[in-house]
């Protein structure tokens, strides 16, 4: 009999592991029966221990546009305030209930719940039989990185993946590529005076650990370019700032009435607009150079490396509109 299935969780990132966790579900509801993701935004160490949460994989509007397309009906967001937080299993699960009337609860084997997360799997049995809902398990999902080793899915591990630059690994571990959106921000101008102009952006993900990589940039008009993006600090000019530096291949070179040879995107402003950033591949360490000359030769080779690395992958419908050649970027 078709009806309403739930299942809970932080869900960053929307893991293979969680794509598991609705596709159970949607069979479970049945033809006709609908699935309810809550999604707790933000993490609730957010509240019981500030400054203890993990970085951000996905905003919550990134989440729940991953969720829906995982097969979700419904996302609903729980805010983790102190009296959500202080219920015990119990009264949580009876919320739940009088919410939503599910006729199953899907969690994973690990899911905990309720006041200090006393809550486990067996317990969820117990009180989902006694408050008139079925309650399946899935166990967890495992998937091969590019060593063939053999790992758990899970959002803590796809963090760490991306921390240490490994973003074809976290890409398996996701069931696609980690993407970060930001704000566009001004930065010291620099690449503009190398003849690699970039768009410097801020954003609240977990951006991967330093190197350089090649990207698939979107614009806010829904343009995709590649883009080679430089993550950390940058040991040539030692100022020890941290930045996501974007250099967007594929737009046309124009001029400004000063003749330096930039403008900003046509229909957008120098700063303030959003971009994203899909991580592809990794292409070397952020290692320092002798000379700026030198620096600008190798922004010239990554450039290269960037749109050999998309063309290698081209044939499998990932980027299908690979530049053929290097073209000016665009500056902040």
């Amino acid at each position: 009999m078709a009806g309403t299935v739930v299942t809970i969780g932080n869900f960053d990132g929307v893991h293979k592991g969680h794509a598991t966790l609705i596709e159970r579900a949607k069979r479970t509801a049945g033809k006709g029966g609908r699935v309810v993701a809550l999604a707790f935004d933000p993490h609730p160490r957010s509240v019981l221990k500030p400054g203890s949460e993990p970085e951000r994989l996905t905003t919550f509007s990134q989440r729940s546009a991953l969720l829906m397309a995982a097969g979700a009906d419904e996302v609903r967001r729980l805010d983790p305030d102190r009296e959500l937080l202080s219920m015990t299993p119990e009264v949580f699960l009876g919320h739940v209930r009088d919410s939503f009337a599910p006729i199953a609860l899907v969690e994973g084997a690990d899911f905990h719940f309720g006041r200090g997360r006393s809550g486990h799997v067996d317990e969820l049995r117990t009180i989902g039989a006694r408050l008139g809902f079925a309650v399946e398990v899935v166990e967890p999902v495992e998937v091969a990185l590019c060593d063939d080793s053999i790992v758990t899915a899970s959002s803590s591990f796809a963090r760490w993946l991306i921390a240490e630059g490994r973003v074809r690994d976290a890409a398996a571990v996701l069931g696609r590529r980690h993407e970060i959106t930001g704000e566009v921000v001004r930065g010291d101008r620099l690449g503009r005076r190398l003849g690699f102009p970039t768009a410097n952006v801020r954003t609240e993900q977990v951006a991967p650990g330093a190197g350089v990589y090649a990207c698939i940039a979107r614009l806010p008009d829904g343009r995709e370019l590649a883009a080679a993006v430089h993550v950390g600090e940058r040991p040539t000019i030692g100022d020890g700032l941290h930045r996501v530096e974007a250099h967007i291949l594929g737009l046309p070179t124009s001029h400004d009435t000063a003749g330096s040879g930039w403008s900003p995107i046509e229909g957008l402003n120098e700063n303030g607009w959003r971009l994203a950033l899909r991580f592809i591949s990794r292409l070397r360490d952020p290692i320092g150079f002798g000379t700026i000359d030198r620096l600008a030769e190798q922004l010239g080779m990554d450039c290269a490396h960037t749109l050999a690395r998309l063309s290698e992958i081209e044939s499998g419908s990932e980027f299908n509109d690979v530049p053929r050649a290097r073209t000016e970027g665009m500056l902040r």
